[in-house]
């Protein structure tokens, strides 16, 4: 899939070569996320090294071919992986220590919807904003992918989970995830005070979650979906309560760092995945060469988690 003048179209690319550390995966789904919007429009540029035309951060699929140095994958094996881009195309590049082994009963949708939004939420929660057992978490924009994979992971660790969701049809599937109550944003806020909130729309959003915090709490703002890029914060609050603001993103950080989030997600997340106790809820899946349909799908929003891109088998 190929960005020209910010159109997107089925175009040919040269077979892509692993460096000694890399693996050419056969890509059989690939999941779509609000960076590949904004990258089609020329505002999220990848990293260094990184083909600018061809988007996609999350992929799973078979490994055709390896590097030299390669020592944890084989040809054959099935992989998930996190990737500076590039995913939306039949083959693509994985660094090794970024891949991730696919469990036996996931499913290619579900693994290609997997390690983005885990790895996002799970580094959210418990790196950024060390979330323990037994404190109140707040999800804001909990329906979405990273939304949904935020709730099942403060759960399973312990935490009780408040997810806010603006669309009132959704709020049954959201609490099937183990949130322990999902309200529409004003009324989720009534709810709090919360140790750690989680906050994926932006704009106003953080300001109503800094109010909502007990002393001590945590925001990690990852995401600006619905809110825009701008929030008006009360310092005063800020100070009062002690409270702790911190931004992140995935993509920008060094090939050290994303290996390092990968270990923890291989340790603590995977095991949950493999035994069922997660899941990744897909709410459309388009064969890769109607990319234009599922980005429309995703704009408009409104979804239960992941939006999925497919390629059938390579062999």
């Amino acid at each position: 899939m190929t960005i020209v003048d910010g159109e997107l179209c089925w175009a040919e690319h040269p077979d892509p070569q692993p460096s000694d550390t890399e693996l050419v995966v056969a890509v059989r789904a690939a999941g779509l996320n609000a960076a590949d919007l904004l990258q089609r429009r020329g505002l999220y540029p990848p990293p260094p090294g990184i083909p600018a035309d061809i988007p996609g951060l999350e992929l799973a699929g078979e490994v055709l071919a390896t590097g030299r140095r390669v020592t944890r994958f084989a040809v054959g094996d099935r992989v998930m992986a996190v990737v500076g881009g590039g995913a939306q195309a039949e083959q693509a590049v994985v660094d090794e220590h970024g891949a991730l082994p696919v469990p036996p009963d996931v499913a290619w949708p579900e693994a290609g919807g997997f390690p983005e939004v885990f790895s996002t939420a799970y580094d959210a929660l418990f790196t950024q904003c060390a979330l323990a057992m037994g404190e109140r978490a707040l999800v804001t924009g909990a329906a979405g992918g990273v939304g949904t994979a935020a709730v099942q992971l403060a759960a399973a660790a312990g935490a009780e989970v408040v997810a806010s969701v603006r669309r009132a049809e959704l709020h049954d599937a959201v609490r099937a995830l183990g949130a322990t109550a999902v309200a529409e944003p004003e009324a989720a806020l009534e709810l709090g005070p919360f140790d750690v909130g989680l906050e994926l729309v932006g704009g106003s959003s953080l300001t109503g979650v800094l109010g909502a915090l007990r002393t001590g709490g945590r925001i990690t703002s990852i995401g600006v979906a619905g809110g825009g890029s701008r929030a008006d914060i009360d310092l005063l609050t800020l100070m009062h309560r002690r409270a702790r603001i911190s931004g992140s993103t995935l993509r920008a950080r060094p090939a050290l760092d994303k290996a390092a989030v990968a270990g923890a997600v291989e340790a603590h997340v995977l095991p949950l995945l493999r035994a069922g106790r997660l899941r990744v809820p897909v709410a459309a899946t388009f064969d890769m060469e109607r990319a234009p349909e599922a980005y429309n799908r995703f704009a408009m929003g409104g979804k239960l988690g992941k939006i999925v891109l497919t390629l059938p088998g390579h062999h």
